[in-house]
């Protein structure tokens, strides 16, 4: 009869012990898990900061490449024009 107390204490001391190790496990899983949502959450704001700025840069690029923006800092600062007919010389191979 002693052995088997012995053995059934022994059993639920187990069990108990199994239980809190358990309960401990999906603390920590559920703290990971929030603290991985937090973080993914700022890196899609990083991201969508990202996106914002690279759109806005490439409208600026396209502003700059722009033809008639090339051809008017072609005539201000390089004092370039388009030649007159006259001064076209073609060249044939």
């Amino acid at each position: 009869m002693g052995f088997l107390q012995s053995s059934g204490r022994l059993l639920v001391a187990i069990l108990w012990l199994a239980v809190l190790a358990s309960a401990l496990g999906v603390v920590y899983a559920r703290h990971e898990n929030r603290r991985m949502f937090v973080e993914l959450q700022q890196l899609l704001t990083e991201r969508d900061e990202l996106e914002n700025e690279w759109s806005k840069l490439q409208i600026e690029q396209s502003f700059w490449s722009g033809h008639a923006r090339v051809e008017s800092e072609a005539r201000t600062r390089l004092g370039m024009y388009t030649p007159v007919p006259e001064q076209v010389v073609i060249v044939e191979p």
